[in-house]
């Protein structure tokens, strides 16, 4: 007996979006580009990525002015209003451009599906700062297990930690244990994180870091600015054993940070 044809599912593609008539996408059953107002549109909840009015963004602003929005945002509806899926900066940067509305793809997605869209079109911009990275892999990794849906990557049927980490890695083009110690950087004291993205902490001592409890954290911080140094990542590591033997005081802190005075940025920040 003929095994049943594979159907493929058909994505439409930009040609068939921007040069085709209303009514030819209705007849081939397309995705519709919408312009919607502004003031319509939501951000999507506990959106990890930062839209900031830099240089960027001002110049985004200006092409846009200049030419329109060029790729529609990806929305799907929540009752009578959209919910931004992908085009945060495209919104922001069409606001401050003075437009009223902006085009719109909408789509029906699941919770799961909006949250792993919304992660992978924004890490693979050109700069994404680790917080940012970090909070969009947790996203992606909890939508990926509540999918529990099969990936290449496992035989089990329902996604693990251990396989959704690589699955999202495979994806982002990281390792899993990249992976993971970005989702550990989310363990980590606000004012901690900040220092990473402003590269005032190395990668691999802040992952070590963010094992010890938030009060030992906040010791660490004020340890750090009254001896105006970071730790490095084998000082990191010996705060972290003394907090598993519950033998981490301000003194030890104090004590392994002085081992070494100097501002270090450690050679960890680059890894595999």
């Amino acid at each position: 007996m003929a095994k049943p044809e594979l159907q493929i599912p058909k994505f439409p593609s930009a040609d068939e979006l921007f040069f085709t008539t209303q009514e030819e996408r209705d007849d081939l059953k397309l995705e519709k580009v919408q312009d919607i107002d502004l003031t319509e549109i939501d951000s999507f909840p506990n959106h990890p990525f930062q839209v900031c009015d830099d240089e960027e963004m001002l110049s985004l602003a200006k092409s846009i002015q200049e030419r329109g929005v060029l790729s529609p945002a990806i929305a799907r509806m929540k009752g009578r209003r959209a919910e931004l899926v992908s085009g945060h900066r495209r919104k922001r940067a069409s606001e401050i451009a003075g437009l009223e509305t902006m085009p719109v793809i909408i789509r029906k997605l699941t919770d799961e599906e909006a949250t792993i869209i919304m992660c992978d079109s924004n890490v693979q911009r050109e700069k994404v700062l680790p917080s940012e990275k970090a909070f969009a892999y947790k996203m992606r990794m909890e939508a990926v297990k509540r999918q529990g849906k099969r990936t290449d990557l496992t035989l089990s049927p329902v996604a693990t930690k251990s396989d959704a980490a690589k699955y999202v890695g495979a994806e982002a083009g990281e390792g899993r244990d990249t992976v993971f110690r970005y989702v550990r950087l989310t363990e980590l004291i606000p004012p901690l994180l900040q220092m990473v993205d402003e590269g005032k902490i190395a990668f691999r001592p802040a992952v070590e870091l963010s094992y010890l409890p938030k009060n030992n954290q906040k010791i660490v911080l004020a340890a750090m600015e009254k001896e105006v140094c970071t730790p490095s990542l084998a000082q990191a590591i010996k705060m972290k054993q003394f907090s598993k033997e519950g033998k981490l005081t301000a003194e030890v802190i104090q004590s392994i940070l002085m081992e070494q005075k100097a501002n270090q940025k450690d050679e960890s920040l680059q890894f595999s």
